[in-house]
This record gives structure tokens, C-alpha cells and sequence, in this order.
């Protein structure tokens, strides 16, 4: 072979490996879709740490009564939904007993116990004056940590004299029953019941309710399930709830009672009676005053498994949900614990408050920082005060606590020969959360729309609950900024990589869109969310699929994004899992979702900020559309239901997925309460009226059907009732006119 036929050959083979290189590089532009350089990772804020009960909780009181209003109504919603209290819960007869009187100097004593719940009783001791007497008022004492009978012992009650905390050898051992007998003495008809697990509450046993440390797979079943599991999650069932739902019926045997002035009724506790008398007086409007003690603060919001439940302080802290009790009166204390900094951070946020009603001085936080946490002699004496005040009780100041002799054990025990104990246990627990889903579900189903009212009325409750629960709507343009990063022509469309940061939240999302060239832009854009991110808009030759295709040739432009915690927000072959679950040992969902979003709804949260940003858009789209494939169905169903109106169409394809079958709560698709509001059909039932396709689904769900008759637009959702290839029909669906 020649020189020159060598040299010719060499040539044409480096021509066609430059060529080959050139092809391949071509097609990986076009399937690696990263947006940031390899190795670098959004910027986002929820890659921080997630908060835990030991975080900062500040108050920024807005500057308006009108403002505050409007935050106070979402507030007290999320105390109802994450105690599972949204709709309130009917009211079955209370059943009560009261008997065993003791009588004192001064006060009597009666035994009480009642049914919060049919079989579910709730115990106590129910104080009286001394005498007989008519439309007194009342106090409801939950009691704290400790429970109703706590005992210091001689040797702490003689520290605690010393100390000037405690004042008598006798009483003084007894802080709870104490601030009741010295009550009922200034004229007080006075309720202290038991908190789960204390003293004469043992259905639920102490163990479970404020120790609960580990999951227990037996009994997180769909059929039976305890409390703490999945399954109790998903349907809002938590300690926390229960314990509230007994302290509203607890309201209710004492503002009924023939000697009490309903319309003079006060709360009061301490630690964790502290922390129910704050949500109580929250979402009840019956309480009049209010001494909710040692729980106000911007630091630690209550450490045991019963002071905390999913979703509950997401946003919010005990500080705010303090202040939902404005304008009326209530009083408290900062001591040497987590309540140390309310004098300049809490106290000066709830004194604004009340300010913007006009009552600054119906609100009082004394220092009393040389006492450790306590409900005690000088704090009762405080307490005392406040409620002569604003109970009008008319004695004279000060008041001084007076020595009694402590009740024994046969006075103070509710359970006797004539009075049984109930049985308790894990089948009792079981049997409790059964009866709390089937009431639930009873009224669920009710709500179910018939007509325009009760469509209404399905809005309100259901769509009101998952707009708690996602916990986000729709932000303004102006809090997003766009970074273009690459724009490329290629043949039939123009390629975009942005980054989108909603400034307001620290959050950043890489985002590929697709401008069509091959035809002209007729003013329609589909947002395309996948399981697997931004990349489900392309096939494996690195191009547009099929279906993205198509819609690129009929003129509408494409968008996608890695949600959170998709594609670029990975490293490696990292696996998906909840980013936001804190290290506390003790495995109890609330001390993660109580305080923070869960991964499900972080991803709904980065969908509402690609709609805003297409809305927003100086472009003007004429529609905008959404498709959820690759099993992202359920998230573009949740974005939509919050969305509403500003999506034109949305094709979901459910995959048949329902979150009864979620086994986690540390699943990426968890989401607190989805079940008790009707799961996912009910989320795609809340995209009424506007147009929906769904897929993935053997038939409409009855209930999506429903409620798009109720509101006379029965032909605006459709359905590929099962038939292959569900995002191609999706996209016919889409492109229909």
C-alpha cells in the first residue's frame, strides 16, 4: 500500500470517528439533561436539617387585626386537622358518674368519670365550695407531666420551701390537687382529669402514651392497626389527638353541670397541661381566661410523644398558637427553663397582639427565673389572681393559699367495687382506632356531594384539610427569579435549561423546556411531571418521546423539573427516601412531621412553582396544562386540587395508587392524613369542575364522579377505564379541542 493510500485511509477513519464523536456527543446534550455542573447540586434550603421540637419558633405578628384574622383561621385549622379534629367529631353521650363525696374544710370532693368516645373513659376528681350555690364558675385543670396525684416526697417538698417555691409540709406535696382545693375555696367549680396513662387512665397504658420509642410492625396492619403506626398517621390518630378531643368533652361535663356558669369558664395547667390548656383554649370558644403554664415559648415545644402529632407546629410555634386565645385573658410565667427568654422574645410578640385589639394588659408573663419549671406556690398565687380578675370572683388581694389535709388514697381513686375498672391493652387500642376511623369515614362519606351546597361543603372540609396538609398554595411570580442557563436550537424545537429559585423559600428546581419550532407556539404549555424527573420527557436516543413529541408538533410548548429529591438533586445512585426526618431515637412520626413538610409535599410545593412561573410568564400562555406519569399521578392530583382554576387540564395517571397501602412513614409518597380525607380519590375529586383526565384507574373512582355531577359538569373529567398505553391516550386527551 502506498504512502498517500495510508495517509488517505488514516484520514477517512479519523473523519469518521470525529464524525461518530460528534453523533454521540449530540445525542448526549440531548439525554443528559442536567442543568448544573456534574457534581453540583441545587442550592436549596431543604437540604438544611430538618427542625425538631428543639428548634426556633418565633411569632411575627402581622400588622393588622384584618391580617391576623385571616392567619388565625388557617392556624386553628391545623391545630383541628392535625389532631384529627377536622370536621369536630359528634358529641355521644358523656354517660357520666359522679359520687364517692369527701368533704373538707371549705371544698368537697367528688369521684367523676365519663365516656369521651363510647367505652374510651376519661377519670377524675371534680372540686366544689363548700355549701350549696348556683351559677358558679368553673376552672378545667389538665394536669401535665406528673399526672393529678404527683407527689414530690418530704425531702424535695422541704427543698422546695426552702427555695420559697413551696409553702406547707402537707399540701404542698400535692402541686396539682392543691391549685384545685384553693380554687374551690375562692368559689370555683373545679375539674382535674387524667392525662392518658395517669393515675386512674390506664386503657391507654403510661408506656405507650409518653414512652413510645419504637415501631411495632404487628400492629400496622390496614385491617388493625395501633396507635403511632403508618396506618394511624394516614388517618390523623395520634395521643395528642385523643387527649384533646378528651379535654373538649372534659369542657363539656363541666360547663354542664347544674351549679356552673357556662359562661364563666377558665383553663389552666402546667408542661403538658400546660400544652393542652394552649390548644384547648385554641380551638374552643367557650373558655374565658386562660393560664396555660410553662409551655409559651419560642424554644422547646414539648418534648413527649403526647405533647406532639403531625403537621401540628409546621410553620407555627406554641407562641402563635398561644395567641389564638386573643383578645381574651390569659397569663403565664417564665421560669429557668425553655420559657426563659419569653421577657424578650414571645411575651413582646403576644403583648403587640392584643395590642391590635385594644387590651395589651389582657395578656401577662411575670419573670420568675430564679424557679426551675414549675406550676408551683408563687406561680398558683399569680394564677390565683388572674382568675379573681377576670372571673369576677370579687375577693379580696392577695389571695394566700391555705394548708389542707391531702386526700388518701380511697378518697382520690375513681375506680372501685361498684365502679370497675375497664379493661385497656392492645386489643382496647385497637379497637379505639377502628371506632375513630369508622366515625371518620361515616363522616366523610356524608360530605360526599349531591348538589351545589354540599359541593360546598366538600370544598370546605376536605379541600380545606389537604390545602393544611400540603401546606402551600400557589406563590407570586415575583418571589420566583429564572436563571437561563443553555438554550440550544435543535430540529423541531428549541431546548431551555433554567433555574428557577422561589426566593421566599430557599428553594431551587432545574427546569428543561421544549419550544416548539415545527410548528408556531399556540400559546398552550404542558408542565410534564414524572416519577424519575425532568428526563421522563425523553426517550432513550436522547430525544423528545413520542408523546412529548406530539404535543411539541401540535404547537404547545413542554416544560419539566426535577422535583425534589429527583435527578439532579441526587448524587450518585443515591436512593430516594424522606429527607426530612430528624435523629431523634424515638421512632414517632410527629417529631419529623410535626414540625416539617414531608417529602410528598415538598414535591407538590415545587409544581406550584412551576405553575406560578408559567402563569407569571411574560409570554402570556393561553393555557396551561399538566400531565403526572412515571407515578407522579398523585402529586400533580394534590398540586391540582390546590391549584384549581389556574390549571386548564390536568391528565394524571394514578398507577392504581392508593396511600392505605404505604407500609412507612418514612415512604417518599407519606403523606399525614390523606387517608381520613378519602385518599386519593378525594384529591382528584377537589380538580372540580375544571377538565381531568385520569388513568391507571379500572374505572372512576365513585367519588371523582360524584362530585363532578354535583357540580353539573359530569362531562369534564374522563377516564381511560383501564385501556394500555395511558400516557398516549393522555396526551389525545390533551390535545382534543
Amino acid at each position: 500500500m502506498t504512502d498517500s493510500v495510508v495517509r488517505l485511509s488514516k484520514t477517512l477513519r479519523l473523519s469518521a470517528g470525529l464524525l461518530l464523536l460528534i453523533a454521540l456527543s449530540s445525542l448526549v446534550t440531548a439525554a443528559d439533561v442536567r442543568v448544573y455542573p456534574d457534581g453540583e447540586r441545587p442550592n436549596d434550603k431543604r437540604f438544611d436539617p430538618p427542625k425538631d421540637l428543639n428548634g426556633y419558633f418565633p411569632f411575627d405578628v402581622p400588622e393588622t387585626k384584618a391580617d391576623w384574622e385571616r392567619r388565625a383561621e388557617d392556624v386553628r385549622r391545623r391545630i383541628l386537622v392535625s389532631t384529627g379534629l377536622w370536621p369536630m367529631p359528634s358529641r355521644t353521650p358523656l354517660r357520666a358518674k359522679v359520687y364517692g363525696k369527701v368533704e373538707r374544710d371549705g371544698f368537697t370532693v367528688e369521684k367523676v368519670h365519663f365516656e369521651s368516645v363510647p367505652g374510651h373513659f376519661v377519670t377524675g376528681l371534680l372540686f366544689r365550695p363548700a355549701g350549696n350555690g348556683d351559677m358558679r364558675p368553673a376552672v378545667l385543670c389538665p394536669h401535665g407531666h406528673g399526672g393529678r396525684l404527683q407527689d414530690y416526697g418530704e425531702k424535695k417538698l422541704r427543698e422546695l420551701i426552702v427555695q420559697g417555691a413551696e409553702r406547707f409540709e402537707k399540701s404542698g406535696r400535692y402541686p396539682k390537687l392543691t391549685r384545685c382545693v384553693q380554687l374551690a375555696r375562692m368559689g370555683c367549680v373545679t375539674f382535674i382529669f387524667d392525662m392518658l396513662g395517669y393515675a386512674d387512665s390506664g386503657q391507654v397504658s403510661f408506656q405507650l402514651a409518653h414512652r413510645f420509642a419504637k415501631q411495632r410492625p404487628d400492629a400496622d396492619s390496614k385491617e388493625s392497626w395501633g396507635l403511632y403506626s403508618t396506618q394511624s398517621e394516614l388517618r390523623l390518630q395520634s395521643i395528642m389527638g385523643i387527649q384533646t378531643w378528651n379535654s373538649i368533652r372534659a369542657l363539656d361535663f363541666l360547663s354542664g353541670l347544674d351549679d356552673v356558669d357556662a359562661d364563666r369558664v377558665a383553663v389552666t395547667g402546667g408542661s403538658g397541661g400546660g400544652t393542652q390548656t394552649i390548644l384547648l383554649c385554641a380551638i374552643d370558644d367557650r373558655p374565658k381566661v386562660a393560664f396555660p403554664q410553662g409551655m409559651v415559648s419560642t424554644s422547646m415545644q414539648g418534648g413527649c410523644t403526647c405533647e406532639n402529632c403531625s403537621l401540628l407546629r409546621i410553620g407555627t410555634g406554641n407562641v402563635e398558637l398561644a395567641g389564638l386565645f386573643a383578645p381574651k385573658p390569659q397569663a403565664m410565667t417564665a421560669a429557668d427553663d425553655w420559657t426563659k427568654a419569653m421577657m424578650t422574645e414571645g411575651y413582646p410578640a403576644l403583648q403587640k397582639l392584643y395590642s391590635l385589639y385594644g387590651v395589651k394588659q389582657n395578656v401577662l408573663c411575670r419573670q420568675q427565673t430564679h424557679f426551675k419549671h414549675n406550676y408551683n406556690y408563687v406561680t398558683r398565687a399569680m394564677m390565683y389572681s388572674w382568675m379573681n380578675k377576670h372571673l369576677g370572683l370579687g375577693l379580696d388581694e392577695p389571695i394566700v393559699e391555705q394548708d389542707y389535709d391531702p386526700l388518701t388514697a380511697e378518697e382520690h381513686t375513681v375506680w372501685d367495687d361498684d365502679h370497675p375498672q375497664p379493661a385497656g391493652g392492645d386489643e382496647y387500642e385497637r379497637s379505639l382506632t377502628k371506632y375513630l376511623a369508622e366515625r371518620s369515614d361515616e363522616q366523610m362519606t356524608a360530605l360526599a356531594p349531591q348538589d351545589g351546597r354540599t359541593l360546598a361543603e366538600f370544598r370546605r372540609v376536605v379541600g380545606g384539610a389537604f390545602e393544611t396538609i400540603i401546606g402551600r398554595g400557589l406563590p407570586q411570580y415575583d418571589e420566583i427569579e429564572r436563571e437561563i442557563v443553555d438554550k440550544q436550537k435543535r430540529e423541531g424545537y428549541i431546548y431551555f435549561e433554567d433555574i428557577l429559585r422561589l426566593t421566599t423559600h430557599g428553594e431551587e428546581l432545574p427546569v428543561v423546556s421544549l419550544y416548539p419550532t415545527s410548528a408556531a407556539w399556540n400559546g398552550s404549555v404542558v408542565i410534564w411531571i414524572d416519577g424519575v424527573g425532568k428526563s421522563g420527557m425523553f426517550g432513550d436516543d436522547g430525544e423528545p418521546r413520542s408523546e412529548v413529541g406530539r404535543l411539541l408538533d401540535s404547537g404547545a410548548s413542554v416544560l419539566s423539573a426535577d422535583l425534589f429529591l429527583q435527578g439532579e438533586f441526587l448524587e450518585g445512585d443515591q436512593p430516594i427516601t424522606q429527607q426530612s426526618v430528624v435523629s431523634n431515637p424515638r421512632e414517632f412520626a410527629g417529631y419529623t412531621f410535626g414540625y416539617n413538610h414531608p417529602l410528598f409535599a415538598q414535591r407538590v410545593h415545587d409544581i406550584l412553582t412551576l405553575i406560578a412561573f408559567v402563569q407569571g410568564d411574560e409570554h402570556k400562555a393561553t393555557d396551561v396544562n399538566l400531565i403526572g406519569t412515571g407515578g407522579a399521578g398523585p402529586l400533580v392530583a394534590a398540586a391540582r386540587a390546590i391549584a384549581g382554576g389556574e390549571i386548564d387540564k390536568a391528565a394524571i395517571d394514578t398507577r392504581g395508587f392508593r396511600f392505605a397501602e404505604l407500609k412507612s412513614y418514612r415512604h417518599v409518597s407519606f403523606l399525614p392524613g390523606a387517608v381520613k380525607y378519602g385518599d386519593l380519590p378525594a384529591l382528584l375529586a377537589l380538580s372540580v369542575p375544571h377538565a381531568l383526565w385520569v388513568g391507571g384507574e379500572k374505572s372512576m373512582p365513585r367519588l371523582v364522579e360524584q362530585t363532578y355531577r354535583a357540580s353539573g359538569q359530569a362531562s369534564n373529567v374522563n377516564t381511560s377505564g383501564g385501556q394500555p398505553g395511558t400516557i398516549s391516550r393522555a396526551v389525545d386527551w390533551l390535545l382534543k379541542e
